[in-house]
């Protein structure tokens, strides 16, 4: 595919779109957490929404920058964690989104700045059963100076971030609608 199929050339890989599909691509660091959410549709369109409109990402305490209210193919977003001079910013650009019956949520690639390469993707999914998953997919490796010294603590670091966007995104979930 080219590089018209995922996005804009500003992306930092090769691979765009790698995220929709497996596997997953090679020389990348990996990673898939699938994390439960609750039951039934009212969760399914709570957490879609949450996750589309980056308040599942503000929530739980990440800056976003986006130049869309929503996530759509195309949008740039800025995203920082850390305080004071330890805040770091990624650039991004939504790559693919999708909004199905049964599943909603996109996908993000890193764009010159962001401390890693590669690409993420957050989805929410509505399973036979009404069970509603949260996954979170990513290839990723070092891209800046600090990311490679910091070497087999980055991995950590993107597991403990995806754990609590998972316990954010539950408890937005399962808030009252009137509460939202």
């Amino acid at each position: 595919m080219s590089a018209a199929d995922h996005g804009p050339a500003d992306l930092t890989y090769p691979e765009r779109g790698g995220t929709r599909g497996a596997p997953l691509p090679a020389g990348y660091h990996h990673l898939r957490v699938a994390l439960p959410l609750g039951h039934g549709r009212a969760v399914f369109d709570a957490a879609g929404a949450a996750v589309t409109g980056f308040r599942m990402h503000r929530a739980a305490g990440t800056r976003v920058r986006a130049g869309a209210p929503r996530a759509a193919p195309g949008v740039p977003v800025d995203v920082s964690v850390g305080i004071g001079p330890l805040r770091v910013t990624g650039p991004c650009r939504v790559v693919w989104a999708v909004a199905d019956a049964d599943r909603i949520g996109f996908a993000y690639g890193t764009r010159e700045g962001h401390p890693e390469c590669g690409e993420e993707a957050f989805v929410v999914e509505l399973r036979a059963d009404g069970s509603v998953w949260f996954t979170v997919t990513a290839f990723s490796r070092p891209a800046r100076w600090f990311t490679r010294l910091a070497g087999p603590l980055v991995p950590v670091f993107q597991h403990c971030y995806v754990r609590r966007l998972g316990r954010t995104l539950r408890r937005l979930a399962r808030r009252p609608a009137a509460a939202r």
